[in-house]
């Protein structure tokens, strides 16, 4: 192959041929049977296997000129194989080490010139280049080899197909060295070189070079320029070549129409892509598999699932037209993932095996990202074992996948292993390798062991980005340590590494954490004074920050700017929002908010109600908190235990205790766990309705928990039933008390005194007496030891 460092001719420059060429005439021209493709089979019913291929036997020995059988003929060591057999040959030995010259060398059918091309689309099909290589250098220093333009037409695609785009060049350069004219085929074949590896200005050249040299271009010339500029992210150029293509007479077809989706899709023109695909459908164009993939993947980027699920039901439907193929339920398992919809991912996962499709390697890794997402390792590495037992080999990012599973699962120790077990298998990390390392070590408050992965990144080669700025900001919002975040923000500095919208938001968020309010506005004026746009998140962790530290004007006044840039509201907004109000005790704001949120179309979620439960409840505002719940049942949203205790306390207050314990059965029914307030409040309700029965089941309800809840809430307990005249059930409670290790007061005894006092237990007075003076004996005795 000829390296040509300086070409100072035209690119398709044609070197002058000679004056005279003879034609070169085969006697044997009816042979055609020897380059037919025969079709053979090999299926295995007990092992469940099948394998079909293409034989082609090509000249044997017998149909060789006659001097060259004459010298073969008795020589054991030259064999008489065909085509296909010569290739499974050369393919079993190691281009390495092995002699791929001395095996061909023993091949009769290399007297036959017109061998040649066929052995050569043999190999190339098989899509090992090296071995191509060999078999294409031993084959021009053979006497009878004759260059032919076909046969590098082939070479230039393989070099394609793995992305050797220099080495196509050269070929091209060599094949007008050996007086092989390059032809159209020879042209799509390096534009889609040229297209593979992003080198669009180098297909446009070629096309210009084409035209000048009156090559006509087909539709394949066409539909490989398209792809060129499209797969590098230039559709305007892309549409350009479409419409050049229309002016010249060529018309588009379907591959045509799919190219220019390809390219709408790779420069993240998703509502184009779908404005095409309306226009195409208006045209009575009838869409392919590819086509309709193409709308799965922009639907989803787009957040358009239920659309996006629409049109794969409607394939599974229409198999006849465009059936479901890997990349389909590749997507759809992904879209189930972005949406947390996990038990879709596998079902969809199981469905396409069932069907009969294998998975590839990135299937698995979709499926093993879902798992990732959420935590799921044991489901994660179940997947990661399936990949190895079928014969795939783990990428990185399988390992990543696996590694984020364990990370997400607060267990940095795990990740750490995976991550040096990818170096032992011959991976090397990429940068979202290591920013999931980093969030690994920095979800858990492991901050020193997250920079220090920071550094090996860095002497690794890979330089950090936002991500990982973002990553080690949140990391020092959870650890609350105000200076770290300074060294990040210096770091990204110095580093020049920008900061964009979603870094903006977790140096202001890590402050607000850390209760650094003048430094999360002062990250907030930064942030516009670099022209970086906030978003609904920016104000979201600005106003309910505020919240928290109690700085409601300050909220309100976010909130105020946050309507000056006509920023869409979220629920988490509109809900610090509504308690700035109700803090200030502004309810008819907080009602107000709450009511233009509905209006707006955002559904407010458990957060949102329980915000209001808590307005309600400061405003005394009981019957409108309890008309809450019954909203809440409307829209199917369940309580939690904080919207629970909330509205307890409102019926409590409202004077309908009886709904308390209602509410209370209801939580057990829908599995609520009961916190400490639930039980305060379940208390308070059977004081109130003395209901002392009711009061006995709480207390056995709550007894696996004397050791954990507080000694007031126990001291109420005690209380009702002293005051119930329940002496017996009250020292049984003290008892169980004493024995649960839970720490008594000096107000446990003084109730317990008072309820004895009171029935004239003289007896139960005075043990209890004396075991207080023990008690107060121990205690000063141990402070002073």
């Amino acid at each position: 192959m000829a390296t040509i460092h300086h070409h100072h001719l035209p690119l398709l420059h044609i070197p002058t041929p000679p004056a005279f060429k003879p034609k070169i005439l085969c006697k044997n021209s009816k042979n055609d049977a020897a380059f037919e493709e025969k079709k053979s089979g090999f299926v295995d019913y007990d092992k469940g296997i099948h394998h079909v291929s293409t034989q082609v036997s090509g000249i044997r020995k017998d149909q060789i000129p006659q001097r060259y059988r004459i010298r073969v003929q008795g020589d054991r060591f030259q064999k008489d194989w065909s085509i296909s057999q010569v290739v499974q040959k050369v393919l079993e030995l190691d281009y390495k080490s092995d002699d791929v010259e001395g095996l061909l060398n023993r091949w009769v059918g290399r007297f036959a010139r017109k061998n040649f091309p066929l052995l050569i689309k043999e190999i190339t099909q098989k899509g090992s280049i090296e071995h191509s290589i060999l078999v294409f250098r031993w084959m021009k220093n053979q006497r009878n080899y004759c260059a032919r333009t076909d046969i590098y037409n082939m070479m230039i695609r393989l070099h394609a197909r793995h992305n050797w785009t220099d080495q196509a060049r050269g070929l091209f350069f060599e094949m007008q060295i050996w007086r092989c004219k390059p032809d159209v085929e020879t042209c799509n074949a390096l534009i889609n070189a040229h297209g593979r590896s992003g080198q669009w200005r180098w297909a446009m050249n070629i096309m210009e070079d084409m035209l000048q040299q009156a090559i006509p271009p087909s539709r394949s010339t066409y539909n490989n320029l398209i792809n060129a500029c499209g797969s590098s992210g230039n559709w305007r150029e892309a549409l350009k070549v479409c419409k050049q293509m229309t002016e010249n007479g060529v018309g588009p077809d379907l591959v045509t129409h799919n190219i220019i989706l390809s390219a709408y899709k790779t420069g993240a023109q998703y509502a184009k892509a779908l404005s095409y695909f309306e226009l195409m459908k208006g045209t009575n164009i009838r869409p392919d598999t590819t086509t309709l993939n193409i709308m799965i993947y922009c639907l989803t980027k787009l957040g358009q699932y239920e659309k996006a699920i629409g049109i794969f039901k409607s394939m599974r439907e229409k198999r006849a037209e465009c059936h479901p193929d890997i990349v389909t339920f590749t997507s759809i398992i992904h879209l189930y993932s972005l949406n947390g919809q996990i038990e879709n991912c596998r079902a969809v996962f199981s469905t396409m095996v069932a069907e009969g499709l294998k998975p590839n390697i990135v299937t698995y890794n979709a499926l093993m990202g879902a798992y990732a997402s959420h935590g799921m390792n044991r489901e994660a590495l179940s997947v990661f074992n399936t990949i190895k037992n079928s014969g795939l080999r783990p990428d990185v990012v399988s390992y990543t996948s696996l590694l984020n599973s364990y990370g997400r699962s607060q267990q940095p120790k795990k990740a750490r292993e995976i991550f040096e077990m990818m170096k032992r298998d011959k991976l090397k990390p990429n940068l979202v390798s290591y920013n999931a390392m980093i969030d690994a070590y920095g979800s858990t408050g492991l901050l020193a062991e997250a920079v220090e992965v920071l550094r090996e990144m860095e002497q690794d080669g890979i330089y950090p980005n936002t991500v990982s700025v973002c990553t080690l900001l949140a990391a020092c919002g959870r650890c609350s340590r105000r200076v770290n975040i300074d060294v990040v923000l210096q770091a990204a500095e110095m580093r020049h590494i920008k900061l964009n919208t979603i870094a903006y938001n977790s140096a202001i968020g890590s402050y607000m954490n850390v209760g650094e309010f003048e430094k999360a506005t002062s990250m907030y004026r930064s942030m516009r004074k670099s022209k970086v746009t906030p978003d609904a998140v920016t104000f979201t962790v600005l106003i309910s920050g505020c919240c928290k530290m109690s700085k409601y004007c300050e909220a309100l006044e976010f909130f105020s700017k946050m309507m000056d840039l006509k920023i869409p509201m979220t629920k988490e907004a509109y809900s610090s929002v509504i308690c700035a109000y109700s803090k200030q005790g502004k309810i008819t704001e907080a009602e107000s908010m709450f009511n233009k949120m509905k209006t707006a179309g955002c559904c407010p979620d458990v957060v949102t109600y329980t915000v209001m439960l808590h307005a309600y409840n400061a405003a005394e505002h009981w019957e409108k908190a309890c008309a809450l719940l019954q909203e809440m049942e409307e829209y199917n949203i369940q309580p939690d235990t904080i919207a629970c205790s909330a509205l307890m306390r409102a019926l409590n207050k409202g004077g309908d205790p009886s709904k308390v314990l209602i509410l209370a059965e209801f939580m057990r029914e829908r599995e609520i766990p009961l916190s400490e307030t639930i039980f305060f409040e379940m208390v308070s309700a059977c004081s109130l309705l003395r209901d002392w029965r009711t009061t006995i089941e709480l207390i056995k309800l709550m007894e696996p928990s004397f050791s954990v809840v507080s000694i007031g809430l126990l001291n109420q307990l005690l209380h009702l039933l002293g005051k119930s005249g329940k002496i017996e059930s009250m020292m049984k409670l003290f008892y169980k008390i004493i024995g649960s290790g839970a720490e008594i007061n000096c107000k446990t005894y003084s109730i317990l005194l008072k309820n004895l006092l009171a029935v004239g237990n003289w007896r139960k007075y005075i043990e209890v007496t004396y075991n207080q003076i023990s008690v107060v004996s121990y205690n000063i005795k141990f402070h002073n030891f």
